[in-house]
Protein backbone atom coordinates (compact mmCIF):
# COMPACT_ATOMS: atom_id res chain seq x y z
CA UNK A 1 0.00 0.00 0.00
CA UNK A 2 1.18 3.50 -0.75
CA UNK A 3 0.96 4.89 2.78
CA UNK A 4 1.55 3.57 6.25
CA UNK A 5 -1.85 3.02 7.82
CA UNK A 6 -2.53 3.01 11.55
CA UNK A 7 -3.22 -0.48 12.95
CA UNK A 8 -4.80 0.38 16.32
CA UNK A 9 -7.29 3.06 17.38
CA UNK A 10 -8.97 4.18 20.57
CA UNK A 11 -11.36 7.09 20.23
CA UNK A 12 -14.87 8.48 20.49
CA UNK A 13 -16.95 8.63 17.32
CA UNK A 14 -20.02 10.80 16.73
CA UNK A 15 -22.16 10.50 13.61
CA UNK A 16 -24.40 13.00 11.83
CA UNK A 17 -26.63 12.75 8.75
CA UNK A 18 -26.37 15.93 6.68
CA UNK A 19 -27.80 17.44 3.54
CA UNK A 20 -25.39 18.82 0.95
CA UNK A 21 -26.34 22.34 2.08
CA UNK A 22 -25.47 21.54 5.71
CA UNK A 23 -22.19 19.99 4.61
CA UNK A 24 -21.27 23.10 2.63
CA UNK A 25 -22.03 25.39 5.58
CA UNK A 26 -20.04 23.19 7.94
CA UNK A 27 -17.05 23.05 5.59
CA UNK A 28 -17.05 26.84 5.30
CA UNK A 29 -16.99 27.19 9.08
CA UNK A 30 -14.40 24.53 9.88
CA UNK A 31 -11.66 25.23 7.34
CA UNK A 32 -9.84 27.65 9.67
CA UNK A 33 -9.24 24.70 11.96
CA UNK A 34 -9.14 21.66 9.64
CA UNK A 35 -7.23 20.60 6.53
CA UNK A 36 -7.52 17.60 4.19
CA UNK A 37 -5.72 14.70 5.82
CA UNK A 38 -3.15 12.44 4.15
CA UNK A 39 -5.88 10.23 2.69
CA UNK A 40 -7.89 13.10 1.15
CA UNK A 41 -10.56 11.53 -1.05
CA UNK A 42 -10.84 7.77 -1.05
CA UNK A 43 -13.23 4.91 -1.73
CA UNK A 44 -13.60 2.62 1.28
CA UNK A 45 -14.68 -0.92 0.38
CA UNK A 46 -15.69 -3.42 3.08
CA UNK A 47 -16.87 -7.01 3.44
CA UNK A 48 -18.75 -7.46 6.73
CA UNK A 49 -18.69 -10.84 8.44
CA UNK A 50 -21.37 -12.32 10.67
CA UNK A 51 -22.76 -15.65 11.88
CA UNK A 52 -25.42 -17.63 10.00
CA UNK A 53 -28.16 -16.10 12.16
CA UNK A 54 -26.71 -12.54 12.14
CA UNK A 55 -25.78 -12.78 15.81
CA UNK A 56 -23.19 -9.98 15.78
CA UNK A 57 -25.39 -7.30 14.24
CA UNK A 58 -28.49 -8.40 16.16
CA UNK A 59 -26.63 -7.89 19.41
CA UNK A 60 -25.13 -4.62 18.20
CA UNK A 61 -28.46 -2.93 17.42
CA UNK A 62 -29.68 -3.73 20.93
CA UNK A 63 -27.12 -1.12 22.07
CA UNK A 64 -25.26 -3.23 24.65
CA UNK A 65 -22.39 -1.80 26.70
CA UNK A 66 -20.00 -3.94 24.63
CA UNK A 67 -20.29 -4.89 20.96
CA UNK A 68 -17.97 -5.94 18.14
CA UNK A 69 -17.81 -6.33 14.36
CA UNK A 70 -15.48 -8.09 11.92
CA UNK A 71 -14.78 -6.81 8.42
CA UNK A 72 -12.23 -6.81 5.62
CA UNK A 73 -11.40 -3.36 4.21
CA UNK A 74 -9.58 -1.98 1.19
CA UNK A 75 -9.04 1.53 -0.08
CA UNK A 76 -10.19 1.34 -3.66
CA UNK A 77 -10.63 -1.94 -5.51
CA UNK A 78 -7.63 -4.19 -4.80
CA UNK A 79 -5.92 -6.46 -7.27
CA UNK A 80 -4.52 -9.88 -6.47
CA UNK A 81 -1.36 -9.30 -4.43
CA UNK A 82 -2.55 -6.02 -2.91
CA UNK A 83 -2.88 -5.86 0.86
CA UNK A 84 -6.26 -5.48 2.53
CA UNK A 85 -7.04 -4.98 6.23
CA UNK A 86 -8.83 -7.44 8.47
CA UNK A 87 -10.40 -5.41 11.27
CA UNK A 88 -12.09 -6.07 14.57
CA UNK A 89 -14.06 -3.02 15.68
CA UNK A 90 -15.19 -2.98 19.30
CA UNK A 91 -17.21 -0.45 21.25
CA UNK A 92 -17.25 -0.43 25.02
CA UNK A 93 -19.04 2.18 27.13
CA UNK A 94 -19.02 4.66 24.25
CA UNK A 95 -15.34 4.25 23.35
CA UNK A 96 -14.42 2.73 19.97
CA UNK A 97 -11.43 0.38 19.70
CA UNK A 98 -10.28 -0.76 16.28
CA UNK A 99 -7.56 -3.33 15.66
CA UNK A 100 -6.42 -4.48 12.24
CA UNK A 101 -3.82 -6.53 10.46
CA UNK A 102 -2.88 -6.64 6.77
CA UNK A 103 -2.50 -9.47 4.28
CA UNK A 104 -2.82 -10.01 0.50
CA UNK A 105 -6.44 -9.87 -0.61
CA UNK A 106 -6.41 -13.39 -2.03
CA UNK A 107 -5.48 -14.74 1.42
CA UNK A 108 -7.98 -12.85 3.56
CA UNK A 109 -11.06 -14.98 2.86
CA UNK A 110 -9.14 -18.23 3.27
CA UNK A 111 -7.58 -17.00 6.51
CA UNK A 112 -10.95 -16.05 8.01
CA UNK A 113 -12.36 -19.40 6.88
CA UNK A 114 -9.80 -21.13 9.12
CA UNK A 115 -6.49 -21.34 7.24
CA UNK A 116 -4.31 -20.11 10.09
CA UNK A 117 -1.24 -21.07 8.07
CA UNK A 118 -1.76 -17.68 6.39
CA UNK A 119 -1.66 -15.85 9.75
CA UNK A 120 0.62 -12.78 9.96
CA UNK A 121 1.47 -14.02 13.47
CA UNK A 122 1.06 -10.67 15.21
CA UNK A 123 -0.97 -9.99 18.35
CA UNK A 124 -3.90 -8.59 16.41
CA UNK A 125 -4.12 -11.70 14.22
CA UNK A 126 -4.29 -13.81 17.40
CA UNK A 127 -7.30 -11.74 18.50
CA UNK A 128 -8.93 -12.26 15.09
CA UNK A 129 -8.33 -16.02 15.25
CA UNK A 130 -9.88 -16.19 18.71
CA UNK A 131 -12.86 -14.15 17.46
CA UNK A 132 -13.37 -16.62 14.61
CA UNK A 133 -12.98 -19.59 16.94
CA UNK A 134 -15.82 -18.16 19.04
CA UNK A 135 -18.11 -17.00 16.21
CA UNK A 136 -17.19 -18.68 12.93
CA UNK A 137 -18.31 -15.55 11.07
CA UNK A 138 -18.78 -15.64 7.29
CA UNK A 139 -18.94 -12.91 4.62
CA UNK A 140 -22.42 -11.36 4.56
CA UNK A 141 -22.45 -8.07 2.67
CA UNK A 142 -20.27 -5.63 0.75
CA UNK A 143 -20.60 -1.98 1.83
CA UNK A 144 -18.65 0.87 0.22
CA UNK A 145 -18.70 4.66 0.19
CA UNK A 146 -16.80 7.69 -1.12
CA UNK A 147 -15.02 9.45 1.72
CA UNK A 148 -13.45 12.89 2.13
CA UNK A 149 -11.24 13.17 5.23
CA UNK A 150 -10.00 16.13 7.27
CA UNK A 151 -7.62 16.42 10.21
CA UNK A 152 -7.30 19.18 12.81
CA UNK A 153 -4.59 21.80 12.32
CA UNK A 154 -4.16 22.44 16.04
CA UNK A 155 -4.99 18.84 17.00
CA UNK A 156 -4.11 16.29 14.26
CA UNK A 157 -5.89 13.54 16.23
CA UNK A 158 -9.21 15.27 15.54
CA UNK A 159 -10.63 13.84 12.31
CA UNK A 160 -13.83 14.65 10.43
CA UNK A 161 -14.93 12.47 7.54
CA UNK A 162 -17.78 12.84 5.06
CA UNK A 163 -19.18 9.69 3.40
CA UNK A 164 -21.34 9.85 0.29
CA UNK A 165 -22.98 7.29 -1.97
CA UNK A 166 -23.09 4.47 0.59
CA UNK A 167 -23.88 1.28 -1.34
CA UNK A 168 -24.15 -2.45 -0.70
CA UNK A 169 -24.43 -5.81 -2.43
CA UNK A 170 -25.02 -9.34 -1.15
CA UNK A 171 -23.17 -11.25 -3.89
CA UNK A 172 -19.65 -11.16 -5.39
CA UNK A 173 -18.32 -10.86 -1.83
CA UNK A 174 -14.72 -10.41 -2.90
CA UNK A 175 -13.15 -6.95 -2.82
CA UNK A 176 -11.50 -7.65 -6.18
CA UNK A 177 -14.89 -7.98 -7.86
CA UNK A 178 -15.27 -4.21 -8.27
CA UNK A 179 -17.07 -1.30 -6.65
CA UNK A 180 -20.79 -1.47 -7.37
CA UNK A 181 -23.97 -1.94 -5.37
CA UNK A 182 -27.39 -0.64 -4.35
CA UNK A 183 -27.53 2.91 -3.01
CA UNK A 184 -28.37 2.81 0.70
CA UNK A 185 -29.43 6.42 1.46
CA UNK A 186 -31.23 9.06 -0.63
CA UNK A 187 -28.99 10.80 -3.14
CA UNK A 188 -27.41 13.90 -1.61
CA UNK A 189 -27.34 12.50 1.94
CA UNK A 190 -23.95 12.78 3.65
CA UNK A 191 -22.82 10.80 6.68
CA UNK A 192 -20.37 12.84 8.77
CA UNK A 193 -18.25 11.23 11.47
CA UNK A 194 -16.28 13.15 14.08
CA UNK A 195 -13.46 11.05 15.55
CA UNK A 196 -11.76 12.38 18.66
CA UNK A 197 -9.55 10.94 21.42
CA UNK A 198 -11.38 12.99 24.06
CA UNK A 199 -13.70 16.01 24.12
CA UNK A 200 -14.51 18.07 21.03
CA UNK A 201 -12.88 21.52 20.75
CA UNK A 202 -15.09 24.49 21.62
CA UNK A 203 -15.03 25.93 18.10
CA UNK A 204 -16.51 22.69 16.73
CA UNK A 205 -19.19 22.46 19.44
CA UNK A 206 -20.20 26.07 18.74
CA UNK A 207 -20.26 25.50 14.97
CA UNK A 208 -22.48 22.43 15.24
CA UNK A 209 -24.82 24.28 17.60
CA UNK A 210 -24.97 27.32 15.30
CA UNK A 211 -25.88 25.14 12.31
CA UNK A 212 -28.34 23.06 14.39
CA UNK A 213 -26.55 19.84 13.47
CA UNK A 214 -27.38 17.09 15.93
CA UNK A 215 -25.73 13.68 16.39
CA UNK A 216 -27.56 10.52 15.38
CA UNK A 217 -27.16 6.82 16.01
CA UNK A 218 -26.21 5.33 12.66
CA UNK A 219 -24.34 2.19 11.62
CA UNK A 220 -23.96 1.40 7.91
CA UNK A 221 -24.08 -2.33 8.58
CA UNK A 222 -26.86 -1.93 11.14
CA UNK A 223 -28.93 0.20 8.74
CA UNK A 224 -28.51 -2.41 6.01
CA UNK A 225 -29.61 -5.20 8.36
CA UNK A 226 -32.63 -3.37 9.80
CA UNK A 227 -33.98 -1.90 6.57
CA UNK A 228 -33.05 -4.66 4.13
CA UNK A 229 -32.61 -8.05 5.79
CA UNK A 230 -35.38 -7.69 8.38
CA UNK A 231 -37.78 -5.98 5.98
CA UNK A 232 -37.12 -8.58 3.29
CA UNK A 233 -37.84 -11.38 5.77
CA UNK A 234 -41.04 -9.71 6.99
CA UNK A 235 -42.22 -9.14 3.41
CA UNK A 236 -41.66 -12.72 2.34
CA UNK A 237 -38.48 -12.04 0.40
CA UNK A 238 -39.40 -8.68 -1.15
CA UNK A 239 -36.77 -5.95 -0.92
CA UNK A 240 -37.29 -2.85 1.18
CA UNK A 241 -38.73 0.14 -0.67
CA UNK A 242 -36.37 2.41 1.29
CA UNK A 243 -33.53 1.65 -1.12
CA UNK A 244 -32.97 2.89 -4.65
CA UNK A 245 -32.39 -0.47 -6.34
CA UNK A 246 -30.48 0.91 -9.30
CA UNK A 247 -26.88 -0.26 -9.34
CA UNK A 248 -24.42 2.42 -8.25
CA UNK A 249 -20.90 2.43 -9.72
CA UNK A 250 -18.98 5.62 -8.96
CA UNK A 251 -19.46 9.27 -8.07
CA UNK A 252 -18.62 11.63 -10.96
CA UNK A 253 -17.93 14.30 -8.35
CA UNK A 254 -14.87 12.39 -7.16
CA UNK A 255 -11.68 11.53 -9.06
CA UNK A 256 -11.53 8.02 -10.51
CA UNK A 257 -9.35 6.40 -7.87
CA UNK A 258 -9.04 2.95 -9.33
CA UNK A 259 -9.96 2.98 -13.00
CA UNK A 260 -13.19 1.60 -14.36
CA UNK A 261 -15.17 -0.71 -12.13
CA UNK A 262 -16.89 -3.89 -13.10
CA UNK A 263 -19.21 -6.52 -11.78
CA UNK A 264 -17.35 -9.71 -12.62
CA UNK A 265 -17.22 -12.41 -9.97
CA UNK A 266 -13.87 -13.64 -8.74
CA UNK A 267 -13.29 -17.36 -9.13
Amino acid sequence: MGQEVQRSFKRYEKKYLLSLQQQAALLAGMMKHMKPDKFGKSTNCNIYYDTDNWELIRKSIEKPVYKEKLRVRSYGVPKTGDDVFIEIKKKYDGVVYKRRTAMPTEHAGKYLAGDTGLSPGDQISKEIEWFQKMHGAQPKVYIAYDRTSFAGIEDPELRITFDRNIRFREYALDLRAGDFGIRMLPKGTVLMEIKIPGTAPLWLAHLLSELKIRPTSFSKYGFYYKTYVLTKNLNGGNHSARFDHSIYHNDPGLPDLHGSVGSARIA
